[in-house]
């Protein structure tokens, strides 16, 4: 008899669990319904959808608890009474492991904001600062959070001496494993303190051309003008070209026909490049006119240079292409193009 009225009661206990379980599926499945479009919908409309989820859950886990007579008030005050005695015991070691962490998160922030303002400004030696700024922000962030993590484990009683021993014979272990590891490593210092290179300069390597954005120990990241962010390994970094060291050429040529007279077309030119000096400020000395450069079959070519700031000599170019074509059809001058000749025969 005993054992049918407890077969009986586990059995409404199920189903009473079955149901609530049942209900939550259908808390939580009406509560996707109210909030497909969340975006789109009141923030405090969807703040009390969610506050009434949040207490069905609660309560249903609390009806389960219930049903089942587990004495969940028991072990709520069980646990807060072992919590209590643990802090009692311990309070020195939290109070003392919370002021190591707050110290090293105070020191990590610091020292963020502090190399972060290196180089805010433009120039060389700004570009210099902020290059080191970010490998002394690196290091120092490693560094403050390896004592941290050591200082607490030893406020805490463990002895930290076997295991940095321990440690010490890993790295060798890893180091005789990992040489290409330590040859980037020693590559990024042999970069960032022989300077070859800074955040900010416009490099190629590996035929990827683009702006250096990081320069860490171990790798380099640049990225082109479209965006492509491309990660190098700083043993990889060989054959470097750096477009950021002088300033750049703006190289544009271009012909006009053999029937032109040359001097004049120089002259013309000579005189009215300065004008596009004056709507080109990144233009640093006048554009200059180098002369004829070669005399091919159709055309007359003309050379002119002009000096810019550094990676600026693209837009240069393209703006001083339709000056000159401008120019030369203002003053009637004809720019050549290829023709062919055709002979007939006579019958």
């Amino acid at each position: 008899m005993n054992f049918n009225i407890f077969l009986a009661q586990a059995l409404t206990n199920s189903l009473l669990t079955a149901a609530i379980v049942a209900g939550i599926i259908l808390v939580l499945f009406i509560e996707k319904k109210l909030l497909k479009n969340e975006d789109h919908i009141n923030r405090w409309f969807v703040a009390i959808v969610y506050f009434f989820t949040f207490v069905a859950l609660i309560a249903s886990i609390l009806g389960i608890f219930s049903i089942w007579g587990y004495d969940l008030a028991g072990y709520i005050e069980t646990t807060l009474d072992n919590l209590a005695l643990g802090l009692s015991e311990n309070l020195g070691r939290i109070i003392s492991s919370t002021v190591i962490i707050v110290i090293a998160f105070f020191v990590m922030k610091f020292s963020k904001i502090a190399f972060k303002r290196i180089g805010l400004k433009e120039g060389r030696a700004q570009r210099r600062r902020k290059t080191v700024g970010k490998l002394l922000s690196s290091v120092t962030r490693y560094t403050v959070g390896i004592i941290a993590i050591i200082s607490v484990l030893s406020v805490w009683g463990f002895n930290v001496g076997p295991a940095l021993a321990g440690l010490g014979i890993m790295g060798l272990v890893i180091g005789l494993g990992a040489q290409k590891f330590i040859n980037d490593l020693i590559a990024g210092f042999f970069i960032i303190f022989e300077q070859h290179y800074d955040v900010e300069d416009v490099v190629e390597a590996q035929g990827f051309k683009g702006v250096v954005t990081d320069i860490g120990l171990k790798t380099t990241k640049i990225r082109n003008w479209k965006g492509d962010v491309k990660i190098l390994a700083n043993g990889d970094m060989t054959n470097i070209t750096n477009y950021s060291r002088n300033l750049s050429v703006a190289i544009v040529e271009f012909g006009v026909a053999y029937k032109e007279n040359i001097g004049k077309v120089l002259e013309l030119l000579t005189e009215n490049l300065p004008k596009f000096k004056a709507l080109n400020p990144v233009i640093i000395e006048e554009p200059v006119v180098s002369g004829v450069i070669a005399l091919n079959s159709s055309s007359v070519d003309i050379r002119v240079i002009a000096k810019t700031l550094n990676e600026q000599h693209y837009a240069v170019e393209r703006s001083l292409r339709k000056f000159i074509k401008d120019l030369l059809d203002e003053n009637g001058i004809e720019i050549p193009f290829p023709q062919v000749v055709v002979h007939q025969p006579k019958a």
